[in-house]
């Protein structure tokens, strides 16, 4: 797995993800920046409508409050965002490393928008949820448990349905559910890394690749 990652990084140099590495970075900027001035604002409306344990959160963490849970909500959003741009990172992987792989089909833009919007959602509302144990021991079980099984499962579909159906995709997703959690927990530490979270998504999506090509020949044999 550490091979993958670092081949992910690898992935950087090459000129045909160059382009979507600055796409990425530039993407992730304006990410952040429009989170920050969204929950900046949300914040101060909460403090009208007056929510229970947000306004406790809030209070607590006081000035910081903006930059902390837009520190910690960016990883969701720039991997929902950037998911329509990582085919041509996935494609470029394949192409440098594994040249003998056919055309891919992929799932054309109406599947990768919907896939993104549903991954979106789901890991925000799940992130929100979470935000009330921020103060305690327990969040950062809570955030990489919760990312790392979410990370794992986006962007190992990513590279897995360019390729394969839903069910075969299930299929190899549970049955390498350890590795592809720890993939996801790792994604989802990059994705806090300052300069390197700029970034990550494209390390990701190439690391993905790396990872899962053994595991795409088994659909081969496997009886599905």
């Amino acid at each position: 797995m550490i091979a993958a990652f670092f081949k992910g990084f690898g992935q950087l140099s090459d000129k045909k993800s160059r382009g979507v590495v600055w796409k990425a970075i530039a993407m992730a900027v304006l990410v952040f920046v429009g989170l920050w001035v969204a929950i900046g604002y949300g914040l101060v409306a909460t403090a009208l409508v007056s929510i229970g344990w947000i306004d406790t959160t809030i209070d607590v963490l006081g000035g910081a409050a903006t930059f902390i849970l837009t520190w910690f909500l960016f990883p969701a959003v720039i991997t929902g965002v950037m998911s329509l741009m990582l085919d041509g990172v996935v494609e470029a992987a394949e192409a440098r490393h594994y040249p003998d792989l056919e055309p891919a089909k992929g799932l054309g833009l109406t599947g990768n928008i919907l896939a993104a919007l549903q991954f979106l959602t789901v890991t925000v509302l799940l992130n929100i949820i979470a935000l009330p144990f921020i103060l305690t021991p327990l969040y950062p079980f809570i955030f990489f448990g919760i990312n790392g099984y979410l990370f794992g499962r986006e962007y190992f579909e990513v590279v897995a349905l360019r390729r394969m159906d839903g069910r075969g995709a299930r299929f190899l997703r549970k049955r390498h559910r350890g590795a592809v959690f720890v993939a996801g927990a790792l994604i989802a530490f990059l994705l806090t890394v300052p300069v390197v979270n700029l970034f990550a998504p494209v390390v990701a999506a190439a690391a993905m690749v790396h990872l899962t090509r053994p595991w795409l020949k088994e659909l081969d044999t496997a009886v599905l």
